[in-house]
């Protein structure tokens, strides 16, 4: 029988009694405070949730009330979200990094009356938007530091809610119990906010049901352990963290880790060695970008080594792949690069000990795929949705594959309708949009299939292949097939393209913009003696203008010819969250991109060699400034003779350079 429809296992919380009854002792979550590891096991981490939902009760909280946690990963807003739901209220994750107009939205949007916030920064925040959120009763922080003088009513500790709790549960001694005995598995566990690339970001109420069936289906085609070991640094406002930090974990017995701070993340996962982990493609992106660089600043030597033993291993993995076997000559040659280059590489990126790695919320370039899992890294691909739980398909260790999501998890159904839409029906399906009726039944058909809005098709061996945002997928105007974040990936496989927008639909050519890597690219000017100011003023170089050419005539080299980017042109500012370009997930918001660089397009198509750009800037505290340039557009050459900046166009006109505009 399914653990969801168990009264004693059927909600979040149950499930954390569950473990502190079995296992009061084992480590339940970790924290690493000031440099040390610290453990709560899973009675202390009980105890938490327990005394913090009665000093939540003591303030007046009860069922269908909303509390939001903002901050980094810490345990205490864990227990936060744990403890509403113990109560039978609804937690709602928020970015830590939004802005101050989304945060009122969702905020206000989520009926939110408590905020549990983790330290001065995010209760500044909080504090400053609290005339807009009229249902905001109190907001309760964790970290204490700073915050002595401040005497707002709204405001209480983290530890002095915990007081609050023990004292209400002397008064009401059988009140959490009871508390914890009314939910049932069909409650709303939690609303995760989507990342709104097509607008304002919706509601997605999520059941225990929906949260503890998906757990339990990816641990069935899965290996998970009890007390394997998870880092939970991704943002707490991503369905993915949750699916992890607290239904994976609280079902299976694993142990949640949180990082110091996000600056610390990579040192603390080599110190921990996680079993598993889950990234985005932009951590993983980060990290070839990392390896590519500390291998071209090695010696002549070691970076032939390098790159000698990585041509074997990424040679290996295409045979694998094809179901070729291995020569002896390569399986000694790959034995003899484990000890000299992939089992140190590992280590560096904290991997040694981890038996799989996911990457999901996008799509994964092959190349950085196959860079990772021919180095020994059993990275797989995971399709998802918040509308799914978080989980949709994954792949199976024998069926790893860079062009699949590889096979629907257990008890769900995946079907393509005539569209090209991938749609799916199960108990993963959310329970709809909070107060968007009318949004929930355009997404959810009257017999329950979730229209994803991706499109895709199941190949010969039954694996789920995701082509594309199924809106953003078009054609040229000679009829074929573009599909942007196929060609984006191929571009940002180089560690000097931090983000790529491509466009090309009912237009004659490819073309694309180019957001630079500020670190990589400036080692790189920095090494040939070029000067610079800034982010515009780098990028604005002729001579970098020359290294994007070459770099998008590489991965031109791995494109079909109507596929390849013909012009391009470089950002003077990397794209962001805060002006609306992104998602806090890191998704281009394409429609508004396109309209914001509408002139931009015009140019590229309209034989310009030159553009002028006006750009808005937000900052964080929501004011705007504006940022007016005149920016050089580069026809892309040929990759035999991109050994330099452009210096013209096949029409045979120079481009002008690049001005500031007064």
């Amino acid at each position: 029988m399914s653990l969801v429809d168990a009264a004693g296992t059927s909600t979040l919380p149950k499930l954390l009694q569950r473990n502190a009854g079995e296992d009061p002792r084992g480590p339940g979550m970790r924290e690493k405070t000031r440099g040390v590891w610290q453990t709560y096991s899973w009675s202390a981490y009980r105890d938490n949730v327990r005394d913090f939902a009665l000093g939540l009760a003591a303030l007046g909280f009860g069922r269908g009330d909303k509390l939001s946690v903002v901050g980094d990963n810490r345990p205490q807003l864990y227990f936060a979200q744990l403890a509403a739901q113990v109560l039978g209220g609804v937690s709602v994750p928020v970015y830590q990094d939004s802005i101050a107009s989304e945060l009122v939205y969702v905020l206000n949007h989520a009926e939110t009356s408590v905020i549990v916030a983790e330290d001065q920064e995010q209760v500044d925040k909080a504090l400053s938007l609290k005339e807009k959120l009229p249902r905001l009763l109190w907001i309760i922080y964790d970290d204490p530091r700073g915050l002595s003088f401040y005497d707002d009513a709204i405001l209480r500790s983290f530890e002095n809610i915990l007081e609050e709790g023990r004292a209400f549960a002397k008064a009401h001694p059988q009140f959490f119990d009871s508390e914890l005995a009314k939910g049932t598995a069909d409650d709303t566990a939690m609303i995760a906010y989507t990342s709104g690339t097509t607008g304002n970001p919706k509601g997605v109420m999520l059941s225990h049901r929906n949260m503890i069936a998906t757990a339990e289906s990816f641990v069935e085609v899965n290996d998970v352990r009890r007390g394997d070991n998870w880092l939970s640094y991704l943002p707490m406002a991503w369905v993915g963290d949750a699916a992890f930090t607290l239904g994976m974990a609280l079902m299976e017995r694993l142990v949640a880790n949180c990082p110091e701070n996000p600056e610390t993340v990579q040192r603390d996962l080599r110190e921990l060695g996680p079993d598993t982990m889950l990234a985005p493609p932009r951590i993983w992106e980060n990290m070839l970008t990392q390896m590519q660089v500390k291998a071209g600043d090695a010696t002549p030597l070691k970076r032939h080594v390098f790159e000698f033993f990585r041509g074997l291993a990424e040679r290996c993995e295409l045979k694998r792949s094809d179901g070729k076997r291995l020569s002896l000559t390569d399986r000694l040659g790959l034995a003899v690069g484990e000890v000299v280059v992939y089992g140190p590489v590992r280590d560096q990126l904290g991997l040694r000990k981890a038996r799989w790695c996911y990457t999901g919320g996008a799509p994964l370039g092959p190349d950085t795929y196959r860079f990772f899992r021919s180095f020994g890294i059993n990275l797989k691909q995971v399709y998802g949705a918040t509308e799914a739980s978080a989980m949709i398909s994954c792949q199976s260790d024998a069926e790893a594959n860079p062009n699949t999501v590889g096979r629907p998890i257990p008890r769900i159904e995946v079907k393509i309708d005539d569209r090209g839409e991938v749609m799916l029906k199960g108990p993963n399906v959310f329970c709809g949009y909070f107060k968007q009726d009318e949004i929930t039944r355009e997404t959810v058909t009257p017999d329950g299939w979730l229209k994803t809005g991706d499109a895709g098709f199941f190949d010969k061996q039954g694996h789920l292949v995701i082509i594309d945002r199924a809106k953003d997928v078009g054609k040229l105007d000679d009829g074929s097939a573009f599909a942007p974040q196929f060609i984006e990936n191929k571009l940002k496989f180089s560690p000097f393209i931090r983000e790529a927008v491509a466009f090309g639909d009912q237009r004659p050519f490819v073309v694309a913009m180019i957001a630079i890597d500020m670190q990589t690219v400036g080692t790189w000017a920095e090494k040939r003696g070029l000067a610079y100011t800034s982010y515009m003023d780098l990028s604005r170089k002729p001579e970098v203008a020359g290294l994007m050419g070459e770099e998008i005539a590489k991965a031109n080299a791995s494109l079909p010819d109507v596929q390849q980017v013909k012009r391009y042109l470089l950002l003077n500012k990397e794209l962001d969250a805060d002006d609306a370009e992104m998602t806090r997930t890191r998704k281009v918001r394409r429609r508004f991109v396109a309209e914001k660089y509408a002139n931009v397009i015009d140019a590229f198509y309209g034989a310009e060699d030159q553009v002028d750009v006006t750009m808005e800037i937000t900052f964080e505290d929501g004011r705007r400034s504006t940022l007016n340039s005149t920016i050089a557009i580069h026809d892309v050459l040929p990759a035999q003779s991109a050994h330099g900046p452009s210096q013209g166009s096949a029409r045979g006109s120079a481009p002008r350079p690049a001005r500031q505009a007064a």
